[in-house]
């Protein structure tokens, strides 16, 4: 047992709070890009064939990049920054041209709510994932 513990299979890193930060944030990027899968099934249902081929193709890109730099962090492999700076800005598009091509009543609440709540906070931990220097 004593061998087993000194020659584990699995990562020998030690556990320091910027490994943890990481694989948080690694979590909650990936978690994000899988959360848009069904979401684009249901855009894809529900939408006219134009906007919903815009719309899936946007949040498609959104999700690749969410996923990538999410799997990296969570790997603790460098390259993250530059899908993340990607989500970012895609984010912040997405967010505005929801808020903007919305409806008034319900349909801009659910925008704004869905901007303010989802996508910009999920783009500032974007921005300040590709921003910071890697380490």
């Amino acid at each position: 047992m004593a061998l087993l513990a000194f020659n584990s299979p699995y990562g020998t890193r030690p556990f320091t709070l910027a490994a943890s930060r990481r694989t948080w944030a690694g979590r909650v990027l990936t978690g994000a890009g899988l959360a848009l899968l069904p979401w684009m099934g249901y855009l894809a249902g529900t939408l006219p064939p134009a906007e919903a081929a815009a719309w899936v193709a946007l949040d498609a890109v959104e999700a690749a990049c969410l996923l990538t730099a999410g799997s990296r962090l969570m790997a603790g492999r460098p390259g993250h920054r530059a899908a993340a700076a990607v989500a970012a800005v895609l984010l912040v598009a997405d967010a505005c041209v929801d808020v903007v091509t919305a409806g008034p009543g319900s349909e801009l609440a659910g925008a704004v709510a869905m901007a303010v709540g989802a996508e910009l906070p999920l783009a500032a931990l974007c921005a300040l994932l590709a921003a910071r220097a890697g380490r």
